[in-house]
């Protein structure tokens, strides 16, 4: 399985992003882990200045979808609209809570390349990096 440079985790629940993170760190799939505890956070993270090699940008963005102030429909708008250079080949996936089936759709309609439910297992994350990254 392909090691990413960096997986983005945006959740405002600290736990889950704790929780994920040992998964992720678990099976070894990535360089570093980031979290951001607010859409708002992470779009200015994906602003940053990647090329000091001070922070990575990420390969990959787990992505809740029920958040105060900006929920993650917000910030797929919002993340649809930066530059192609802001954006690069970043995949984006919803991990969510939620069994309403139009979510699902609704994500995939905004240019999200999965949805799973909560929590993330290590299986899932596999096919996840698997099937996005060969």
């Amino acid at each position: 399985m392909k090691k990413l440079n960096c997986v983005l985790l945006i959740d405002d629940d600290v736990p889950t992003n704790y929780y994920n993170k040992k998964v992720i760190e678990q099976i070894d799939c990535a360089e570093h882990v980031e979290t951001c505890i607010s859409a708002k956070a992470a779009l200015e993270f994906l602003k940053s200045d990647f090329d000091d090699g001070a922070q990575p940008k990420p390969d990959l963005i787990f992505l809740d979808i029920n958040m105060p102030g900006m929920d993650g429909w917000e910030f797929l708008d919002s993340y649809n609209e930066l530059s192609d250079d802001v954006k690069g080949q970043i995949v984006i996936v919803m991990l969510s809570t939620s069994v309403n089936t139009d979510d699902e759709g609704k994500a995939l309609q905004k240019g999200v390349e999965g949805f799973v439910r909560k929590p993330l297992f290590k299986d899932s994350l596999t096919r996840i990096i698997e099937e996005n990254f060969g």
